[in-house]
């Protein structure tokens, strides 16, 4: 799991590389990739779909990201979902709390806050810290869910900088509040 968190922190920094106008917190466009994961996007984000991000040398478990056309402090937040493979089933909350404890060895590593957050009607813990995963790169803050779907485990990771005002915060939550791995109803 470290090392999939340093992929978390390696996506974050090809990303904010890349990237206008004040965005609001409400639901602009609904996301669903077609086959297992759907969420709420606000107005100025947009996705970066599974072939931008291998051109960009984000490994293959990133499934997809969302990032703001607002850059903060220089760089463009960015949420990402990826998957890994699981040698056994094992509980959602325990997968979550898993991956809680394991980016904990991070330099720079403090817990902001948990949240309550549920994906699914299952109840998960939504952890929020500050770390420096990547030793040349600034500290920031990272908002994270993991759950597991069958026998996949996917983790929801939003990158920022330390500094987050109300509204990129509200932005951030709306689409973690609203991720889902159930087939929406046409």
């Amino acid at each position: 799991m470290v090392s999939r968190f340093l992929v978390i922190g390696t996506i974050a920094v090809l990303l904010t590389a890349c990237g206008g106008d004040k965005g609001g917190s409400s639901c602009k466009q609904d996301y669903w990739d077609g086959e297992r994961f759907g969420t709420c996007l606000p107005d100025d984000w947009i996705v970066i779909d599974t072939e931008t991000l291998r051109q960009r040398g984000v490994p293959d478990d990133t499934l997809v990201a969302f990032q703001s056309d607002v850059p903060v402090a220089g760089q463009f937040p960015t949420v990402s979902l990826t998957w890994e493979p699981l040698a056994q089933v094992v509980k959602p909350a325990d997968y979550s709390a898993a991956n809680i404890r394991s980016v904990g060895v991070f330099p720079g590593y403090k817990q902001v806050d948990a949240r309550d957050i549920r994906i699914d009607d299952e109840k998960l813990t939504l952890h929020i810290f500050t770390a420096q995963p990547v030793s040349d790169e600034p500290l920031h803050r990272y908002y994270q869910v993991s759950t597991v779907i069958g026998s996949d485990g996917y983790t929801l990771t939003a990158t920022t900088p330390v500094s987050v005002d109300d509204d990129l915060e509200n932005q951030i939550l709306l689409i973690m509040r609203n991720a889902t791995f159930e087939i929406p109803e046409e």
